[in-house]
């Protein structure tokens, strides 16, 4: 009889999620790009009108979650690869959760604050 594989799709959720993030972060990129193309960038009130819009707000909201989320799965797949001791990894883990949510938080403040 065959083997039978269990946990046959442990990492599949992260991997798509790795995926998807990077694409949502590669739109956000093109979205800047253009924007910058277009002028946006040609004064400081300017940038802060075009940050100010609903809808890009929004996508910026998106594009942080996505990085810190892309960041997390990544970082997180090291420390479980290369850090053997359980307490040392699981601090690390917990530093790692803490200064991506602090990042996170810091970057929704500024936008928001525009």
């Amino acid at each position: 009889m065959g083997r039978m594989v269990v946990g046959a799709h442990y990492g599949l959720k992260d991997w798509l999620a790795q995926r998807i993030t990077a694409v949502l972060m590669a739109i956000y990129a093109v979205v800047i790009f253009v924007a910058i193309l277009c002028g946006v960038t040609s004064s400081a009130q300017a940038w802060r009108d075009f940050m100010s819009h609903g809808a890009v707000q929004f996508i910026s909201l998106l594009f942080i979650l996505s990085l810190g989320y892309h960041a997390w799965v990544g970082v997180r797949d090291i420390w479980m690869d290369y850090i053997k001791p359980t307490s040392v990894r699981i601090m690390l883990h917990v530093l790692t959760l803490l200064v991506l949510v602090g990042c996170a938080g810091w970057a929704i403040q500024i936008i928001w604050r525009l």
